[in-house]
C-alpha cells in the first residue's frame, strides 16, 4: 500500500533531524510548513502532484491573506520535500521548480523632507569629533553616498579644488561623485584638522589614525538624530535615499540620478520616481480644490485656463 503524504513527511523530517541537525524551532517551522500540502493538496494523489496543483496552493494561501515572505518559505520548504521524494523515486519530477511565489510588495524607502534634514548640519563645537561627524553627515547626504563607499574612502580620493571625490562602489566599481560646496567646506573643517601627509591614510577615522568602522558612522547619525531630529530615525541610507529623492524632485531627471547614485541598472533607481509622486500627490491635495472632499471644494469657473 502506497504510504500517504502525511507519512512521507514524517519521514523526511525524521531524516533532516537526523543528517542536519535542524534546531527544534527549525523543525517546527519545517513540520508547519508541510503539513499545510495534504490539507491544501489532498492525500490521495500526491505521487501525481504537477506544478498546476502548487500553484493552486500557492493561490490558495495568497488568498488567505498569508504574506508573501511566509509563502516564499512554506514553497521552500515543499520544494525540498519534493527534491526528497524524487531522489527515493516516489515523484518522477520536482512539482515545485518552476514555481514561484507571489512578488513581495516593494516598500518604499523612507527619506526626510528638505526642511527637517537642515536641521542636521553644523558642528556642535569645534572639537575635532564634532567637525569630523558634521563632515559625514555632508557627505552622506551631499552626494548620497553608502556607508561602506563613505567609510572606504581615502585622503587621496578627495579633491577639494574639483570639488569630486572618487568612491569604490558595489562590485567594486570606481565612480567620480560630485561635492556639494556645503559638503567642502565641512570637509575643508575637517582636513584641517588632520595629517594629510600620506594620500592613502583613511578620511575619516576613528581611534588614533585608524579607519572609522561602519558601525561608528551608524552611532553617530543616531546621536545626531535624537539630539536634532527628537528620534533615532536618521540612519546612512535614509541619508542617500533623502539625497535622490530631493534631487530628483528638483530635476526631474532620473538617468543623472542613476548616475550619481551608481546603479547599474535604471529599474533600481524609479524606486524614486514613486516617492516624488507621493510629494506631488501631497501638494496636489493639499492644493487642488477638486482634490478634497466634496464640502470643501472651492468654486471654480469653465475655462481651460
Amino acid at each position: 500500500m502506497t504510504a500517504s503524504l502525511a507519512e512521507r513527511i514524517d519521514s523526511f523530517l525524521t531524516e533532516a533531524e537526523q543528517t542536519q541537525r535542524l534546531s527544534p524551532h527549525t523543525l517546527s517551522a519545517y513540520r508547519r510548513d508541510l503539513n499545510a500540502l495534504p490539507e491544501l493538496l489532498g492525500d490521495s494523489n500526491w505521487q501525481r502532484l504537477t506544478s498546476n496543483d502548487i500553484r493552486a496552493g500557492i493561490a490558495s494561501l495568497n488568498r488567505s491573506g498569508l504574506a508573501p515572505s511566509s509563502i516564499a518559505r512554506q514553497l521552500s520548504s515543499w520544494r525540498s520535500l519534493f527534491t526528497w521524494l524524487v531522489a527515493r523515486g516516489d515523484l518522477p519530477a520536482n512539482p515545485a521548480d518552476n514555481v514561484r511565489p507571489p512578488k513581495r510588495p516593494r516598500k518604499l524607502p523612507r527619506n526626510l523632507d528638505a526642511d527637517r534634514t537642515t536641521l542636521l548640519f553644523g558642528a556642535n563645537d569645534d572639537s575635532d569629533r564634532s567637525l569630523r561627524n558634521d563632515a559625514i553627515v555632508e557627505l552622506f547626504y551631499g552626494s548620497g553616498l553608502r556607508l561602506a563607499e563613505l567609510v572606504g574612502i581615502n585622503l587621496r580620493d578627495i579633491d577639494l579644488e574639483e570639488r569630486s571625490v572618487r568612491v569604490v562602489g558595489k562590485g567594486s566599481k570606481d565612480r567620480i561623485v560630485p561635492l556639494g560646496r556645503a559638503s567642502v567646506a565641512a570637509l575643508t573643517r575637517w582636513l584641517s584638522r588632520r595629517d594629510t601627509s600620506r594620500p592613502d591614510a583613511p578620511l575619516f577615522t576613528g581611534r588614533g589614525a585608524n579607519r572609522i568602522a561602519h558601525r561608528t558612522v551608524q552611532s553617530i547619525l543616531k546621536t545626531i538624530s535624537k539630539d536634532r531630529l527628537g528620534s533615532n530615525e536618521l540612519h546612512p541610507h535614509m541619508l542617500r535615499h533623502s539625497f535622490a529623492s530631493h534631487v530628483l524632485e528638483s530635476s526631474g531627471d532620473l538617468r543623472a540620478v542613476q548616475e550619481l547614485l551608481g546603479h547599474s541598472d535604471i529599474a533600481t533607481t524609479q524606486i524614486y520616481t514613486h516617492l516624488d509622486f507621493q510629494h506631488l500627490a501631497k501638494v496636489y491635495d493639499a492644493a487642488h480644490p477638486r482634490a478634497g472632499s466634496a464640502n470643501n471644494q472651492a468654486p471654480g469657473d469653465s475655462s481651460d485656463d
